[in-house]
C-alpha cells in the first residue's frame, strides 16, 4: 500500500467552536514522507513556520486537542479534521488555516470528508507505514481509562458515562470494527455535544464562542434543544468515538491494533499515544508489498485512492 496526498488544493470557510473567529481553512497536497503539517497564514516570523503535526505537539485540552507550538502558536481543534483524515488515510497534506482553530462546520467530521472528496486523493511512491500495536498499554486517569491492544486490524470500543436522562435512552458503548464496517456510514455525521449548563462556565474561560444549534448538540436538564434531534440514537458515544479516531491519528499513520476506551478524553487519548510511542516493544512499524496483505480494516480506505 502506497503513501496517498490530495490530487489539488481545496478550501472552505467557517467559524471556530472555541474562538468564534472566521476561518479560511485550506489543505494542499504535499510530498511523500512528509507528514501533516500545519501553518497559521496569519501570523509572520516563527509563528507563523510551517509544523510537522505530532502528539508531543497537543499541549492543551481543554475540550479539544490544541496544538501549542514552543513559540506559543496555537491551532485548536484539530479532532474533526484528523478523523476524516484517518478515513481516508491521508498521509502527506498541508493544513492553513489564517486563524487559530480549525472551522467547527456542522459539529462533525462529514464536512471535511466532503472536502476530501472534492480534493481528489492520489498514490504517491512510497510505501505506507502503520504503526501496528504489538503488546497491550494501558493509561488510567482519575474514573476513566484507555488501551490499546493487539489485533490484525483495527477496532474501536468507546463507553461513555453522563448522569443526565438523555444518556439513559441509548446504549452508552458503541464498537466499530472498519474490517466490516464504514466509518463515513456509522461514525462521520456524529456531532459534537454539550450542556447549556457549562455555557457561561466555557465562555468566561473564552471558550465556545462559536458555538450553536447549527455545530453542536446542546443539552439543556432533560432534553436536547436541536429541532431535528438526533442523527443517530446514539450519537453521543459515536461522536466519541470520531473524537478517538482523530486524537490517534495525530500520530501521523493508520493505526494496526484495538483501543477501547470508558470515558476517553483528548487528554488520555493523547497521553496513550505517547506511551506508545515511549515503549519500543509496544510497536512495530510495518508495511505491505501487496494490497492483499493489508488487514481487512483497511480495505475502504484503498479504495478511496485514484
Amino acid at each position: 500500500m502506497l503513501q496517498r496526498t490530495l490530487a489539488r488544493e481545496v478550501s472552505v470557510t467557517g467559524v471556530g467552536l472555541h474562538s468564534g473567529e472566521r476561518v479560511a481553512l485550506t489543505l494542499y497536497p504535499a510530498p511523500a514522507d512528509s507528514g501533516i503539517l500545519l501553518r497559521r497564514s496569519d501570523l509572520d516570523g516563527d509563528a507563523g513556520k510551517t509544523v510537522k503535526l505530532t502528539p508531543y505537539l497537543i499541549n492543551d485540552t481543554r475540550l479539544s486537542s490544541t496544538v501549542v507550538t514552543e513559540n506559543g502558536t496555537r491551532i485548536g481543534t484539530i479532532e474533526h479534521m484528523m478523523s476524516a483524515l484517518a478515513a481516508y488515510g491521508i498521509d502527506n497534506v498541508l493544513i492553513e488555516l489564517n486563524a487559530p482553530e480549525i472551522p467547527i462546520m456542522d459539529g462533525s467530521s462529514l464536512p471535511f470528508i466532503y472536502l476530501l472528496q472534492d480534493a481528489g486523493i492520489v498514490r504517491q511512491t512510497a510505501k505506507k507505514r502503520f504503526l501496528k500495536i504489538i503488546k497491550p498499554v494501558e493509561v488510567k486517569e482519575t474514573g476513566k481509562w484507555v488501551r490499546f491492544t493487539p489485533y490484525d486490524g483495527f477496532k474501536v470500543t468507546l463507553t461513555i458515562e453522563f448522569d443526565h436522562p438523555v444518556f439513559n435512552r441509548s446504549s452508552p458503548t458503541f464498537e466499530i470494527d472498519f474490517a466490516g464496517q464504514s466509518y463515513i456510514e456509522e461514525i462521520a455525521r456524529a456531532r459534537t455535544f454539550g450542556f447549556m449548563q457549562e455555557v457561561e462556565m466555557m465562555r468566561a474561560h473564552n471558550l465556545g464562542l462559536g458555538g450553536n444549534l447549527t455545530n453542536a448538540i446542546v443539552i439543556d436538564d432533560t432534553d436536547v434543544l436541536n429541532p431535528e434531534g438526533l442523527r443517530y440514537p446514539d450519537e453521543f458515544v459515536r461522536h466519541k468515538i470520531l473524537d478517538a479516531i482523530g486524537d490517534l491519528y495525530i500520530v501521523g499513520h493508520p493505526i494496526i491494533g484495538a483501543f477501547e476506551g470508558y470515558k476517553s478524553g483528548h487528554a488520555v487519548n493523547n497521553a496513550l499515544l505517547r506511551a506508545v510511542l515511549a515503549d519500543e516493544n509496544a510497536f512495530e512499524w510495518v508495511s505491505f508489498d501487496e494490497n492483499a496483505d493489508l488487514p481487512g480494516a483497511f480495505f475502504e480506505m484503498e479504495e478511496y485512492a485514484a
